[in-house]
């Protein structure tokens, strides 16, 4: 669950009771990640979006991911 509280979003995990805070960038790149069909389709959106380099946004959503899945907050479809 993904809420914005006081500016700052904020993923819950309703089982354990854990959240994790998202400055604009991170929670436009939960937001992505969640309706695009890949990482790559995410991380093409986001070129689209955000004057950054390529590499460097791909080495940012790749830590965000790792982060993310290290605390049980979101899950990888390898399908």
């Amino acid at each position: 669950m993904v809420r914005d509280v006081g500016g700052e979003s904020v993923i819950l995990d309703l089982e354990s009771g854990r959240y994790f805070g998202l400055n604009s960038m991170g929670a436009r790149m939960v937001a992505l990640l969640s309706t695009s069909d890949s990482i790559q389709a995410a991380h093409e959106s986001l070129l689209r979006e955000y004057d950054v380099d390529s590499k460097r946004l791909r080495q940012d959503l790749d830590n965000l991911i790792q982060q993310l899945l290290e605390h049980g907050l979101i899950e990888v479809n390898r399908g």
